[in-house]
């Protein structure tokens, strides 16, 4: 993709998707992981380990073009998104576990996500391995993706009422400013925009649907309370695709605009997706939000 409007709009996106996400955050938000141990482990496994292997056998079983390919495996190592606390928050999911396996998540993502795009580039384009994340792209995307959640953090816990009135508007402009990366993705590949769709909308929503499920279910089946079920359910089944769609696309990174439409495509299926997720799982239930974190959005 050659337009140097998407190429200059995306590190600003990520900042603030990112800055938002560490005004949102505080220390104990990562101490919290003792107290919720086996939720947080369960969930990291299925989120680190299990959805990379299911999503590589959805990109084989669906015979998706390698670029495809490599678009969907960078959407399964992309981090929850924040707009898991929303939906958590609105569905009776335990608000504070979400907010810390986003915190640990942003923080592996740095070692993970080049892990599977080097493995995803050999194995899909074996002629053109040198896509994969080398040591100086791999501290691009820790500068891109960790310092601003630093800054967040930073602002919050040094002053508080700041980042509280920060919190609406930084919010507002991460949805402004996806909105407008995800246009002009769809905009400048509207040529292919339908084929795109049919080859990879089908695997895209599949993935989805069975990340939800997993997200819930392993959880509820290693003795988990409903609650952070439902949390880990959201955190597992709602990636942050900017990062995805920042990775793919960064003419210092991956720098192929075919990468990043599996990112849109799950960016967009994924709020439908939860949504009724939610609802199903609250189906016949009358149960208040759980209250003990703040839900921001948007991933």
């Amino acid at each position: 993709m050659g337009s140097a409007l998407i190429s200059a709009s995306l590190p600003v996106a990520l900042f603030v998707v990112m800055l938002g996400l560490g005004l949102s955050l505080t220390v104990e938000d990562f101490r919290r992981v003792g107290r919720h141990s086996r939720a947080v482990v369960v969930a990291l496994l299925c989120q680190l380990v299990l959805l990379p292997v299911i999503c590589f056998g959805l990109v084989l079983a669906f015979q998706l073009p390698p670029a495809l390919a490599v678009g969907m495996m960078l959407v399964a190592a992309s981090p929850g998104g924040p707009t898991a606390n929303l939906y958590s928050h609105l569905f009776g999911g335990h608000v504070a576990l979400n907010v810390t396996l986003t915190a640990v998540n942003t923080g592996l993502i740095v070692v993970t996500l080049p892990i599977v795009v080097n493995l995803s580039t050999t194995y899909f384009l074996p002629g053109e391995a040198a896509l994969g994340l080398q040591f100086g792209k791999v501290l691009q995307v820790f500068l891109m993706v960790i310092v601003p959640v630093a800054i967040g953090m930073l602002v919050r816990a040094r002053a508080p009422e700041v980042a509280r009135r920060l919190n609406l508007p930084v919010r507002v402009l991460s949805v402004v400013v996806l909105v407008a990366v995800i246009s002009l993705v769809l905009f400048a590949e509207r040529a292919n925009l339908a084929d795109y769709f049919v080859a990879v909308g089908l695997a895209a929503l599949t993935f989805n649907l069975v990340s939800l499920a997993i997200g819930y279910g392993a959880p509820r089946l290693a003795g988990v309370e409903r609650p952070e079920a439902i949390a880990a359910g959201f955190e597992i089944g709602i990636h942050n695709t900017t990062i995805a769609v920042t990775v793919a696309l960064s003419p210092a990174l991956l720098n192929n605009a075919e990468m990043a439409v599996p990112g849109v495509v799950y960016g967009v299926l994924m709020q439908f997706a939860a949504a009724g997720f939610g609802v199903l799982l609250t189906r016949g239930r009358v149960r208040p939000a759980t209250r003990d974190a703040t839900p921001i959005g948007p991933g």
